[in-house]
């Protein structure tokens, strides 16, 4: 394995044509790039950056506010992963709200929730579902199961990457020559969506896997594109990923939700770049359900997790980074998550 990334790294130095900067769009990828040191080893010419792959960092604070509202009507349990308990909105986290005595529960699974609503029949239960593509299909499964209930919702902040992609190489602030592609997302979607950052844009995209070795296979193969003057999409991570992506998860995924604008915290609202519940699934549409509504909320003061999450800034160039900004007390999202940008430069980088 220390001769195998010792050769790759000599063979990156020999190819590299130009200083370049790498996007890992994914958080679990910036998480395995600090743990492992992989920054040390690569010449000083190649710049990594983290992009917006984290799904907790990209919540709105618009989102969290209409899912904290929603946890003040009556006789309602809202559920949701841990990770985003701790999220800020505007005024408050899902966190603070339970401990004013807001029912508000942690679960591993959305199959918890369908549990919590046939157990729990006089109350309404809100599933309040983030992330991307990855865990959307299984979302969806629970979506159609739920049609037989009464009292089980939706709450759908849902993201895809790709509009999310196209909006970064659009922005004239973002300076990216290359995009390692997040191996969860592609295991969904395959990846053939990500063709036009190469043919249109001529970025050379490599779909990764998550190991050291991986991600640096991943940057010799485009230090060999540009090399070559190629840009193409290939795949690193042919144990998991395929070019067509899961037929049947992305089926049952268009069959429940469409494409839809969403806001992206910190960039704005990305057109197309969400998934919304079909009309045939209104009934368990929450903000259809609860008519949810909330002002929009101004940027944090200070805060940089828009530049972050976009790759203009790292962490450290955040004027709150490890000051007022800490894990124990995230003043910004990119905190949060053990994904998040901010939370894997405090905790291996500092």
């Amino acid at each position: 394995m220390i001769k195998q990334s010792q050769r790759l790294v000599e063979d990156i130095n020999k190819l590299l044509p130009r200083p370049v900067r790498i996007m890992e769009v994914c958080g679990t990828h910036t998480v395995s790039i600090f743990k492992s040191g992989i920054k040390s080893l690569l010449p000083q010419t190649i710049t990594l950056i983290s992009g917006p792959g984290c799904p907790v960092c990209v919540t709105s604070i618009e989102d969290v506010d209409r899912a904290i509202e929603i946890t003040r009507k009556d006789k309602v349990i809202l559920t949701t992963f841990g990770d985003m308990m701790r999220v800020p909105g505007s005024s408050s986290s899902l966190q603070v709200e339970r401990a004013k005595g807001r029912d508000i529960r942690v679960i591993y699974s959305p199959l918890d929730a369908i549990r919590m609503a046939e157990e729990n029949y006089d109350k309404k239960i809100v599933f309040f579902a983030t992330g991307f593509e990855t865990t959307s299909p299984s979302v969806a499964v629970v979506a159609k199961e739920a049609m037989k209930l009464e009292n089980f919702f939706i709450y759908s902040v849902h993201k895809i990457i790709p509009p999310a992609l196209a909006a970064l190489i659009t922005d004239t602030k973002v300076m990216v020559d290359a995009f390692i592609m997040p191996g969860h997302v592609s295991t969904i979607i395959g990846s053939e969506p990500y063709i036009f950052i190469a043919e249109k844009y001529k970025r050379p995209c490599i779909v990764s896997g998550f190991e050291p070795m991986d991600i640096l296979e991943s940057i010799h193969m485009i230090v060999k594109q540009m090399a070559e003057g190629r840009s193409e999409v290939e795949i690193q991570y042919k144990r998991a990923v395929r070019k067509e992506g899961n037929p049947k998860a992305i089926a049952i995924m268009n069959e429940v939700f469409e494409p839809a604008d969403s806001n992206w915290r910190g960039i704005g609202v990305i057109p197309k770049s969400g998934l919304k519940l079909r009309k045939e699934f209104e009934k368990i549409d929450a903000e259809k359900v609860f008519n949810i509504s909330v002002v929009p909320a101004p940027k944090p003061k200070g805060c940089s997790c828009g530049e972050v999450l976009r790759g203009i800034k790292i962490p450290p160039e955040c004027k709150l980074f490890g000051k007022v900004c800490t894990p124990e007390h995230p003043y910004g999202a990119c905190m949060v998550s053990t994904e998040g940008s901010c939370a894997a430069y405090y905790k291996y980088s500092r």
